[in-house]
C-alpha cells in the first residue's frame, strides 16, 4: 500500500505542486519548513505539503523519489536562509541526478557552525565579553576558530604581529623542544591547557601544545612529534596562540576548555545583541562517495551544487600536534567528492572554512567546478587527487576534471603551506582561467613524485591563469606553479604569474622542481618575482618557450643540478630586468644538458653597454662558444608598458624578429559569465 501510495503521490505531482519536467521532480526547502511535510511546495503555511526544513530530509525525500521512479533527476531547491547542519550531508550511490540549489536570487548559507550566545562582560577586564560553553566544559565539543559577523576573529596569540624567534633548532627527543630568548615565553603560560605553539619552518608549519617552559634553561617543551632532517633552521620564527595571557588586543578571542569559557575582545561600540558570533562544530560540510561492496564499486553520478554559501567549519588537531608540510597535504576539503563521475559544483561561495574548500579524490572523474568563489579559508582552494599512491587501480583513478573561472584567494590563514590549487596523482585535467591570489605558498601545484618515477600526473593542462601575491615573505621554497615528477603531456600555456615573494630563497615564477620531465611552458608572463622567473631543479626534456620573464629580483632564470641528459630547453623567450644577475646557480654542463637558443636578453641598467651582460661569468661571446644562444640577442625588448608587462611588446620590438610571437592574454583570469565556455 505505501509503494502504491508514493507512485501516486509522484505521478499527480504536477496537478499537486511539484514541478516535473524531462523526468525530473523539484523538492522545496526553507527555514521555515517543517521536515513532516512532503516538500512538494514553497507554500509555507501548508504543514502538509509545504517545504521541507532541513537539508538533509530534502536527500533522504530525493532518495525515495529515486526508489520509486528510478533514473529521475531530483532538485532540492532551497530557499534563502541559513542553515546550521548537524552532521556532513552524506550523498552515496542511491542519490545520482542529484542537484542541490539555491532559489534563483537567494543567499542560501550552509553552516557547520553554531550561534554562541549569552555573553556577559567579564569581571576580569571590562574591555572583554564572555560566554559559557557547557560541551567545551564537559569534553565533548572544541573548536580552534570563531566568526564574527561574517570574518575569522583572530585567535589571541603573542607577539601580535611579526614572530618570536628560537634561539637554536628544534630537537626532538620524547618531545619537541627549542632554546627560546629570555622573557619571550613564561611558565605560567602552560597552567591553563590549550596553549599552542605555531612554527614556520622552511614550506611547512607546526601547530604543537606548549607543555612546559623552562625558565631557568630557557627551553620550552612542545608535544611529540617526528620531524624531516631538513628541518634544520638555526632560528625559527614562531608564535603563541590560546592562552589567556595574550588577549589584548581587539577582534581577539580565547578559549578555556577546562571551564568552558569564551572571550571575546571585541571592537569599541560592538552590540553582542546585533552581533552573530558562530563557532564551528564540524569539520566536513558535504562528503560525495559512491559505495562499495564485496569489491564492487557502484559511483555516484550527476550531481550538481548551484548558488550555495558553505562556510564556518573547523580542522581537526590532534592532542599532540601536527605538522603541515608541503601543500598543507594532511589537511582535507570542507566538500569532499569520491567515487564519483560526473558532478558540477557551479557559482558557489566557499567562505571561513578550517582547511581546503574542496578535494576531488579516489575514484572522482569529470567534475566540473566553475565560476565559483573561494575565500577567507585556513588552508587551500582545491585540492585533486590522491598523494598516496602514485598509480592507482582504474577504479581509484582520479581525473578529468575541468576547473575554470573560479576566484581563490586569502588562503593559508590557519595552514601557510597550502596552495590555490593542488593535484597530486591525477591526470588529463583541465585549470584554466582561475585567479589565485592573497597566499602564503605555491600558486598551482602539479604532480606529487619525487624524481623519475612514474605516476598517475599526465596530461594535465593549466592556462590563462593569474596568480598574484603568493608567499609574500612568510614561507620558502615555492613558486608560481610548482611540478613535481614525470608529467607526460603536461601543458603550461598563457599565463600571467606576479608578485612571487618567499621568506628566505625560492620565490620563483615557474618552478619545475625534483624530477620535473616532459612538461611544456610557453607563453607564460612572470614578473616581480624575489629568486628568479624561471628556475628547474632538476628534470628531464622540459620545454621552456615563447614566455616573458620581467624584473624578477634575485637572478631572472636559475638552474641548480647538472644531469647527464637533456634538461630542459629554452627558446624563443624574452628576460628584461634591472636588478640582480641574468642567471643563477648552476649552468655547467654543454648543449646535452641545456639548450639555450634564439632569446632576447635586456638588462636595463648596461645602456648600450651590452658587452658587459654576463651569462654565468661569461660575456655572449664565450657564452656562445660552449654552444647556448648562439643566435640570441641582447636588445630593449620594447615593452609596452614596463609597469605593465603583460600588456606584451611593441610590434617594432626586436623580439619579433627572433620568432617570438606575442603572448595572448586575452581572458586570463576569471571571465564574465557571458565569455564562459
Amino acid at each position: 500500500m505505501r509503494r502504491f501510495l508514493l507512485s501516486l503521490f509522484y505521478l499527480v505531482g504536477m496537478a499537486q505542486g511539484f514541478q516535473l519536467r524531462s523526468e525530473s521532480v523539484v523538492i522545496h526547502v526553507a527555514p521555515e519548513g517543517s521536515d513532516g511535510a512532503s516538500g512538494r511546495t514553497t507554500n509555507r503555511d501548508d504543514r502538509r505539503d509545504g517545504p521541507l526544513q532541513s537539508i538533509q530530509k530534502a536527500i533522504l525525500t530525493a532518495r525515495a523519489v529515486r526508489g520509486e521512479r528510478g533514473e529521475v533527476e531530483v532538485m532540492v531547491e532551497i530557499a534563502e536562509g541559513r542553515y546550521e547542519l548537524p552532521g556532513p550531508l552524506v550523498i552515496g550511490a542511491k542519490d545520482s541526478g542529484l542537484t542541490l540549489a539555491a532559489r534563483p536570487g537567494a543567499r542560501v548559507e550552509i553552516s557547520g557552525g553554531t550561534h554562541v550566545s549569552g555573553w556577559q562582560p567579564s569581571p576580569e577586564n571590562p574591555k572583554v565579553w564572555q560566554t559559557t560553553l557547557p560541551q567545551v566544559r564537559a569534553g565533548s565539543w572544541r573548536f580552534n576558530q570563531l566568526f564574527v559577523d561574517g570574518h575569522r576573529a583572530t585567535r589571541a596569540r603573542t607577539p601580535n604581529r611579526d614572530y618570536f624567534r628560537t634561539e637554536g633548532p628544534l630537537s626532538v627527543g620524547s618531545k619537541v623542544t627549542f632554546p627560546y630568548r629570555k622573557g619571550d615565553l613564561l611558565s605560567s603560560w602552560t597552567q591553563a591547557p590549550g596553549g599552542e605553539v605555531v612554527l614556520l619552518e622552511k614550506w611547512t608549519d607546526l601547530r604543537l601544545p606548549l607543555l612546559g617552559v623552562n625558565e631557568a634553561t630557557w627551553v620550552a617543551s612542545l608535544g611529540s612529534m617526528s620531524l624531516p632532517d631538513w628541518m634544520d633552521e638555526k632560528s625559527v620564527r614562531y608564535w603563541v596562540e590560546n592562552i589567556p595571557e595574550a588577549l589584548d588586543q581587539p577582534d581577539e578571542w580565547y578559549l578555556d576548555v577546562q571551564t568552558g569559557i569564551l572571550k571575546y575582545y571585541p571592537p569599541i561600540g560592538w552590540d553582542p545583541k546585533k552581533s552573530m558570533v558562530t563557532a564551528p562544530r564540524l569539520q566536513e560540510l558535504v562528503r560525495v562517495s559512491g559505495d562499495t561492496k564485496a569489491l564492487v564499486r557502484t559511483p555516484v553520478s550527476r550531481v550538481v551544487f548551484r548558488g550555495l554559501r558553505f562556510t564556518e567549519c573547523d580542522y581537526e588537531l590532534p592532542s599532540q600536534g601536527l605538522i603541515s608540510q608541503q601543500t598543507a597535504v594532511p589537511i582535507h576539503g570542507a566538500v569532499t567528492i569520491e567515487n564519483s563521475i560526473d558532478g558540477t559544483i557551479q557559482n558557489c561561495l566557499f567562505e571561513n572554512l578550517g582547511g581546503y574548500a574542496i578535494e576531488l579524490g579516489v575514484g572522482s572523474k569529470g567534475w566540473v567546478i566553475a565560476g565559483n568563489q573561494l575565500r577567507s579559508l585556513g588552508a587551500g582552494g582545491i585540492r585533486v587527487g590522491d598523494p598516496h599512491h602514485p598509480l592507482p587501480k582504474a577504479d581509484d583513478l582520479c581525473e578529468s576534471h575541468r576547473i575554470s573561472d573560479n576566484d581563490i584567494g586569502e588562503l593559508g590563514r590557519i595552514f601557510a603551506p597550502a596552495s590555490g590549487i593542488v593535484v597530486y596523482q591525477s591526470g588529463k585535467n583541465r585549470i584554466r582561467h582561475n585567479r589565485i591570489h592573497d597566499l602564503y605558498y605555491t600558486g598551482i601545484s602539479v604532480g606529487w613524485t619525487w624524481g623519475y618515477t612514474e605516476s598517475a600526473c599526465r596530461d594535465n593542462l593549466v592556462e590563462f591563469n593569474l596568480v598574484e601575491r603568493v608567499g609574500q615573505g612568510k614561507l620558502t621554497d615555492m613558486g608560481g606553479i610548482y611540478t613535481l615528477g614525470p608529467q607526460p603531456g603536461t601543458l603550461i600555456r598563457n599565463n600571467l604569474f606576479r608578485d612571487i615573494e618567499s621568506h628566505d630563497y625560492g620565490g620563483w615564477g615557474l618552478y619545475t622542481d625534483e624530477g620535473s620531465t616532459g612538461i611544456v611552458l610557453e607563453n607564460n608572463v612572470v614578473y616581480r618575482c624575489k629568486s628568479a622567473g624561471f628556475h628547474q631543479h632538476y628534470g628531464r626534456d622540459n620545454v621552456v618557450r615563447n614566455n616573458l620573464f620581467a624584473f624578477n629580483h634575485d637572478y631572472q632564470l636559475m638552474r641548480t643540478r647538472a644531469e647527464d641528459h637533456l634538461s630542459f630547453s629554452f627558446t624563443r623567450n624574452v628576460v628584461v630586468f634591472d636588478t640582480g644577475e641574468l642567471l643563477g646557480s648552476n649552468w655547467t654542463g654543454g648543449t646535452n644538458q641545456f639548450r639555450m637558443e634564439g632569446n632576447l636578453y635586456w638588462d636595463k641598467r648596461l645602456a648600450t653597454h651590452v658587452e658587459d651582460l654576463r651569462f654565468g661569468g661569461q660575456n655572449l661571446q664565450e657564452w656562445r662558444r660552449s654552444g647556448q644562444d648562439v643566435t640570441s640577442v641582447i636588445a630593449d625588448p620594447l615593452l609596452i608598458d614596463p609597469e605593465h608587462p603583460e600588456q606584451g611588446l611593441r610590434s617594432d620590438s626586436p623580439a619579433f624578429k627572433l620568432g617570438f610571437k606575442a603572448i595572448d592574454l586575452g581572458g586570463v583570469g576569471v571571465r564574465p559569465p557571458s565569455a564562459r565556455d
